[in-house]
């Protein structure tokens, strides 16, 4: 049984994860069947030590050994699937320092393409942002060393370093003849991930980008702000932008949705054992008072994101609205290993309150509106090589879930509002302009759990 202290989901990119201290092994298998089981692994390790000491003695060039177990230990945990991976101290660090929202880079949000960096986002007001780095890109080189070769983690450790010192990246783009090269200087990257803002005079607009340690304070004042400005009579109801939202802290997803619920189950994780399931569940207290709510979701909603959706969905506490979300539904256990390293390996798929696996089928939406997405982005995508449609049943090797998976939906968001269907719908429907049958959800009808 793994006794778990803490948890937290990064989405699309690197999974759900759940810190642990210690393992315990189980013998699962009658003794028989455990000693020939034994003998067989013990020769396939016989295997791996003749071809580790065949390397370290005939290759051309004197290997580093600790190089070498590394990469045995990478190859092992991405045979498994896209999100198990191994971490250096270095690697572990830097992901316990992301998740309290502050860390020192350029600012960007990548995932791996083809061997190539791929820009998901820039961050507002990072240097990244400032240098005009645009979601699509292609890094193909760090200061004039190729990515091509490197793991996504390798090549975020290489953005990542001292703040004031630069670093030059050779960028491909589409409707760019040749490449483009930017120096950008790191900085201090404070992540906010909250902001809000009052539409239409009476609407309250609260996007949320990543699920750091303060995600869930920054919520709460994010809504006692709103309501103050615009006064709580005149409130007419929440909007909730979840979209290209990659995920980040379980418990700051667990509290997001626990903000909005008065009651009942918000997750539950299921592991290959049954008493490896554990549920959270919502206390008392809908810091919104009832007002509607709509989440926005899009193909880049994943992990957390989509726990908080599914779980408003599920209860009838908001109305999910956009198009189908990441499918983002494993959780991966961070395990601390010797060295100050540590594997971050699936040990449980998570579930909404009704029982619906997330994994590689995503969250689809109450009110279907796919953004449009202009020509020019388009074109950079196809240039590119990347599917605009791109989920995680697209990803090789990721966790079957049955026959009926999806793939995904555009991770396309307007940078200006005039142009943002889905916004503007959501608008209109607080505002009556338009009106459908899932608009405001009824928590009443919601299923009892």
């Amino acid at each position: 049984m793994m006794r778990r202290t803490s948890v937290f989901l990064i989405g699309a990119a690197a999974g759900a994860l759940v810190a642990v201290g210690a393992t315990q092994p189980r013998l699962l298998l009658q003794p028989t069947q455990a000693m020939a089981a034994a003998s067989d692994t013990y020769r396939q390790l016989n295997l791996f030590g003749d071809v580790f000491e065949r390397v370290r003695a005939d290759y051309v060039e004197k290997p580093d050994d600790a190089k070498l177990i590394e990469a045995a230990i990478n190859g092992m945990l991405s045979s498994l699937d896209p999100h198990s991976t191994y971490m250096d101290a270095k690697d572990f660090r830097d992901m316990q320092v992301q998740t309290r929202g502050q860390f020192g880079g350029l600012g960007i949000e990548v995932t791996m393409e083809d061997g190539l960096v791929k820009v998901v986002a820039p961050i507002d007001d990072t240097p990244a942002a400032k240098a005009g780095v645009q979601a699509g890109d292609l890094i193909t080189k760090l200061d004039g060393d190729e990515v091509k070769g490197l793991t996504l983690s390798q090549a975020v450790e290489k953005m990542r370093g001292a703040v004031a010192t630069p670093i030059k990246l050779t960028i491909i783009r589409k409707g760019q003849d040749k490449p483009l090269e930017l120096t950008l200087t790191r900085d201090i990257i404070n992540i906010k991930s909250v902001r809000a803002r009052v539409e239409d005079g009476d609407i309250g607009y609260i996007r949320i980008t990543s699920f750091s340690e303060q995600t869930g304070d920054g919520l709460k004042k994010a809504i006692e702000d709103l309501t103050k400005q615009i006064g709580e009579d005149k409130l007419k109801g929440f909007i909730v932008d979840l979209r290209n939202n990659p995920g980040g802290l379980l418990d700051q997803a667990i509290e997001v949705s626990d903000t909005f619920l008065d009651r009942g189950e918000i997750v539950s994780t299921r592991g290959r054992e049954a008493d490896e399931t554990e549920r959270r569940n919502a206390r008392p207290g809908d810091l919104a008072k009832g007002k509607p709510v709509i989440v926005l979701i899009n193909g880049g909603s994943a992990s957390a994101s989509e726990i908080v959706a599914g779980a408003l969905q599920d209860h009838k506490r908001a109305t999910i609205l956009g198009s189908l979300s990441f499918g983002k539904g494993s959780v991966q256990t961070v395990i601390p290993v010797s060295g100050n390293a540590a594997i971050k390996l699936t040990t449980a798929r998570y579930y909404t309150p009704s029982g619906r696996s997330i994994q590689a089928k995503g969250i689809s939406p109450d009110i279907e509106l796919v953004q449009d997405v202009p020509a020019e982005v388009k074109e950079k995508a196809e240039a590119a090589g990347v599917e605009m449609t791109r989920g995680e049943a697209s990803l090789k090797g990721h966790l079957k879930n049955g026959e009926d998976e999806k793939t995904g939906s555009p991770a396309y968001v307007p940078p200006d509002p005039k142009d943002d269907t889905q916004l503007k719908l959501a608008i209109d429907l607080i505002q009556g302009v338009q009106k459908n049958a899932a608009y405001p959800a009824d928590p009443k009808a919601a299923v009892p759990n």
